[in-house]
């Protein structure tokens, strides 16, 4: 099971600081929320932050993209240092040309879905992904409680990655219980905000406590 601490909830008064003791804490990735203010009603993590990430570890940058139009901006988000880039399929016109493009600029492309947003809408490209990121709150904004409907959607995609080899993502209200449970149901990493890590206090012994519910 692997954990990526969701910056957006970071301290960004002392950012690198922040990555250090995650990293130390034993962070798998970063996880980077990118949001225009158009796609979702928020606007978070610009180019600068994505930067000062890159800049304080050497763990995978998990770049989620929330924005209007990603290909057209997919070299910003490679050359700022992303390992892993995740669009949504109803952000952009070509979904298959943009996750290629991912591939071909050398990061792993990821397909983010929404609540309301079906497997049947991204099953065809199964094959040409790395990561499938199930949204479990409505994208925007941290602290949402845990939408229910969505263990369905889990527990199909799960049964998808045995023909597919893509990495099963959680994003939204990841506390301890829901980790203990999705891991459970054949989930393979988790998006950690308030409501399991940042405001829980030290780093380490909570991703400790959060591994031992795998």
């Amino acid at each position: 099971m692997d954990l990526y601490p969701s910056m957006m909830c970071a301290d960004y008064g002392k950012l690198a600081d922040e990555v250090r003791a995650l990293d130390a804490a034993g962070a798998d990735s970063f996880h980077c929320d990118v949001m225009d203010g158009s796609f979702v009603p928020n606007m978070t993590m610009g180019l600068m932050d994505i930067k000062a990430v890159r800049a304080s570890t050497s763990k995978p940058l998990d770049v989620h993209l929330m924005i209007e139009d990603p290909l057209g901006k997919l070299d910003l988000f490679v050359e700022a240092g992303a390992d892993v880039i995740y669009i949504h399929p109803e952000s952009e016109r070509f979904v298959a040309k943009a996750l290629l493009a991912i591939r071909d600029a050398g990061c792993a492309p990821g397909l983010a879905i929404d609540p309301d947003t079906p497997v049947a809408a991204i099953e065809d490209m199964l094959p040409i992904v790395d990561y499938v990121m199930v949204m479990t709150v409505n994208p925007g904004f941290a602290g949402q409680s845990f939408l229910e409907f969505t263990l369905p959607k889990i527990a199909q995609l799960a049964e998808l990655k045995r023909a597919h080899d893509f990495t099963l993502v959680i994003d939204g209200a990841c506390a301890p219980e829901r980790i203990r449970q999705l891991s459970g149901m054949g989930a393979d990493a988790f998006v950690l905000g308030t409501s399991a890590l940042f405001g829980h206090g030290d780093y380490a012994q909570s991703m400790s406590r959060l591994r031992a519910q795998a």
